[in-house]
């Protein structure tokens, strides 16, 4: 009996081990190094280590685009509809627009001014619209300093010598002009609206899922480059090139 107590009971000990140890071994080798591997590639693929929200600006910018406050978001992207349906759908003019939205302004403070006086009151202050010059002073500096920064991201591409960006840059501007002559725009300056305020905020709410899909389609078009740079690319003869000048 001792032995055959020492015998099963080493047997046990046997089998649990062995079942302890597997799970976990799989566990670490799939998971964990899996997750790591999905990461890296994700940083890797988007070239980013830092959240949405600060490579927008960490602002009150990027407070926007990324809804943090609902209000001033819904507010925003209403506003900007109402001007592209006033411009686009009604075909309203700026200078029809701006001389009627004076005109309402002056109506109302001529009725406002007049009221007090038919019903006996003292004439009250009417509340005067200034607005103050550090507004545009802002606006100038916001806009100014964006254009130098495309100017000068451009011009980098254009000197610093990776064919790759350069002929990703040609090809976006082409892409641009063919929508450009699509629509006005206006048409455009509102889809790009849309898209600013829509796209982080799905993003930054499905980004796992989106980093994995474009990872995996990056991924399928290097397979399929591959495969055609074997069977058909590798097979095209390629002249030497030696250096010297042949006179």
């Amino acid at each position: 009996m001792p032995e055959k107590i020492t015998a099963e009971s080493l047997f046990s000990n046997l089998v649990e081990t062995i079942a302890d140890n597997v799970p976990k071994q799989k566990s670490v080798s799939f998971f964990e190094e899996g997750e790591e591997s999905v990461t890296s590639r994700i940083n890797r693929l988007f070239g980013r280590q830092k959240p949405v929200h600060h490579i927008l600006g960490g602002g009150k910018s990027a407070d926007v685009l990324l809804w943090r406050n609902k209000k001033i978001s819904a507010g925003v992207l209403t506003g900007a509809t109402a001007i592209w349906v006033l411009f686009e759908w009604l075909n309203y003019h700026l200078l029809s627009l701006v001389c009627f939205a004076l005109a309402l302004g002056m109506l109302a403070q001529f009725v406002w001014i007049n009221a007090s006086g038919l019903m006996n009151r003292s004439p009250s202050q009417v509340p005067r619209l200034v607005l103050p010059d550090d507004i545009f002073v802002s606006i100038g500096r916001s806009i100014g300093a964006e254009v130098n920064r495309a100017l000068l991201f451009l011009q980098d591409l254009s000197c610093g010598g990776n064919l790759k960006q350069f002929l990703a840059a040609i090809v976006s501007l082409w892409v641009a002009a063919i929508i450009g002559s699509w629509c006005n725009f206006l048409t455009v300056m509102y889809i790009g609206f849309v898209a600013a305020h829509t796209l982080p905020v799905l993003y930054e709410r499905y980004e796992d899922q989106v980093d994995d899909f474009v990872f995996k389609a990056f991924d399928q078009l290097r397979n399929n480059y591959q495969k055609l740079d074997a069977g058909v690319l590798s097979k095209i003869p390629k002249g030497k090139f030696n250096g010297k000048k042949h006179e």
